[in-house]
């Protein structure tokens, strides 16, 4: 069994002592041992203009986005922490993972997805994301009174940043609530829990989305990120709501 080298030792203490998973000290050691591997000499007498061309190296290879900016965390780590060179870190830059722009669904698929969910609170609460722009932790923290149809708006309390804000409340996003209201009468929360004390859990509507997505026979992907950034369509009606579970 080859023995461990100190400098190995030393990062692996490192990772302990600031409480990083296994996973990730594996992944951080498999990084920095082929970065040594490479240049054929110990890390330690490595710099910066190695870190570039090894960087450069794992473009050339076509290596993913996301595994080049955690071979970048772990040199970072390696010669910021173990070596103490805290002047290096930062002077190795992570990739910029290129954007891409989310597949679009049609008026025709968000009916379809929608319909999908076969639970009326569930579907009810992904609606209400779709059309009023809600992230998922907003859409489940409703409460009854948030809904204001008086002066057409939805109180959001603690949004993104803990602010509040208010949304737009269209006239067919009102119908769809009332039309659930008169079926579901949520007490304090819009939506509830199974025990009525809390809100539905949030992953609720991550597994709805998968779910319906599949059922609609929609190949897209549809989270309740990407649903909130859609444009709602006006075809939206409350009728459906009517025979649901």
């Amino acid at each position: 069994m080859t023995e461990m080298s100190p400098l190995r030792r030393r990062m692996i203490e490192d990772m302990t002592i600031r409480n990083l998973s296994p996973a990730k000290q594996r992944s951080y050691l498999h990084a920095v041992a082929k970065f040594s591997r490479y240049f054929g000499r110990s890390p330690e007498r490595l710099g910066l203009e190695d870190v570039r061309a090894f960087q450069v190296h794992l473009v050339s290879a076509g290596i993913s986005w996301p595994a080049l900016n955690q071979t970048v965390c772990a040199l970072r780590f390696f010669y910021g922490v173990t070596l103490g060179h805290a002047e290096i870190p930062e002077r190795i830059a992570y990739a910029r993972t290129p954007g891409r722009l989310p597949a679009v669904l049609s008026s025709d698929e968000i009916v379809r997805f929608l319909e999908a969910v076969p639970s009326l609170k569930t579907r009810t609460a992904l609606t209400t994301a779709y059309a009023a722009g809600l992230r998922a932790s907003e859409a489940v923290g409703l409460k009854v009174s948030d809904i204001d149809s008086a002066r057409g708006v939805i109180r959001v309390e603690h949004g993104k940043g803990g602010k509040d804000r208010n949304v737009m409340l269209s006239a067919q996003l009102l119908g769809i609530l009332r039309t659930y209201w008169r079926l579901a009468r949520p007490p304090l929360w819009l939506f509830p829990g199974r025990d009525g004390n809390g809100p539905i859990n949030v992953q609720v509507l991550h597994t709805a989305c998968r779910s319906a997505r599949i059922a609609a026979g929609i190949d897209k992907r549809v989270t309740v990120h990407t649903l909130r950034h859609y444009l709602p369509c006006r075809t939206m009606s409350g009728s459906f709501f009517i025979n649901s579970k």
